[in-house]
């Protein structure tokens, strides 16, 4: 089997070319994420202290739904800092996945936050408390204002990266939670029914809780190195077999290396011999240009029997300090 696929290894070069400007994307978002940051601390303090003085649950809520924005920006905005990074002798892949670990560790932090939110309102449906309506309407309107300007400055992102795509969806769904306690003061202000406080607050833990479940299930579909949605996995075998001279696909992997970057691995058994560097070169630019996989490492066979004969060698072996 030596000889079938001893010539394999110049399949590690050919995609040097391609796969370095993926994940500017995030990264070129410092300046995004400071200002949201810096805007939405602020904001979740006031909001905070102005919720419990005018004894209203909603307010509590939406700061906590805010206070989970701030979080997910500042592990986001790490995240993106990480994936920078270049790859190190012990992380040969860089720090990329690192974005994975902070979409699940953010999905998290939120249902965390809801919990403590869902007690404190479940208590306030049983006896509800006075609520000053003034207040909550002032403060939730300067809501509608910080996240809309928030949301606006990672609109151009969110379709590049899952944690931009975070940071835009939280943003945009508080400032229309915002919308809503604005509301609730109204509706409050005119009638006296302190209950809509925390019902209101019901609402925005469902709205929270529905976002979280969206991100948690894809951040761990990730994290477990599915496929990535954004990639068709038939596709890309198809286009495999029908290379010329293919005559067998086998240990094809896609995964996720970050939020924003697919690599892949396949041994493609070509039975007439190695197909020379263009083929490789060729290969990795029509995956990159029509799949979104950056990172392609093919290996070529000369027979169907070379690289499953490698398969049962791969056993647990002892840790070697």
């Amino acid at each position: 089997m030596s000889g079938a696929h001893h010539h394999h290894h110049n399949h590690g070069h050919e995609h040097g070319h391609a796969h370095g400007h993926h994940h500017h994307a995030p990264a070129s978002f410092g300046r995004a994420f400071a200002i949201g940051i810096a805007l939405n601390s602020a904001f979740v303090a006031i909001e905070a202290g102005y919720g419990f003085a005018a004894g209203s649950m909603a307010l509590v809520a939406d700061a906590g739904h805010n206070l989970s924005d701030v979080l997910s920006l500042a592990i986001a905005w790490a995240a993106s800092m990480l994936a920078a990074r270049p790859p190190s002798a012990r992380f040969t892949y860089g720090y990329k996945s690192s974005s994975i670990l902070a979409a699940l560790f953010n999905a998290a932090l939120l249902l965390v936050a809801l919990g403590a939110i869902l007690v404190e309102t479940i208590h306030r449906l049983i006896a509800p408390q006075p609520v000053a309506a003034g207040p909550v309407m002032i403060v939730a309107g300067i809501g509608i204002a910080v996240n809309t300007l928030t949301a606006l400055l990672f609109l151009r992102g969110r379709d590049s990266d899952i944690n931009i795509r975070g940071a835009y969806m939280h943003m945009a769904a508080d400032a229309a939670v915002s919308a809503g306690v604005v509301a609730a003061g109204f509706v409050i202000a005119l009638t006296g029914a302190w209950w809509i406080d925390p019902v209101t607050s019901l609402v925005i833990v469902g709205i929270i809780a529905a976002g979280t479940w969206g991100l948690l299930k894809d951040s761990l579909k990730m994290g477990l190195h599915g496929v990535p949605a954004s990639v068709d996995g038939h596709a890309v075998r198809h286009y495999l077999a029908g290379l010329p001279g293919v005559s067998a696909v086998h240990d094809l992997h896609i995964w996720p290396m970050s939020t924003t970057e697919t690599a892949m691995t396949a041994h493609l058994v070509i039975p007439a011999g190695h197909p020379g560097d263009a083929f490789l070169t060729s290969l990795a630019h029509t995956l990159e240009h029509d799949f979104s996989i950056c990172h392609s490492t093919v290996q070529i066979e000369t027979s169907d029997h070379a690289g499953h004969a490698c398969a049962p060698a791969c056993q647990p072996r002892a840790k070697v300090a």
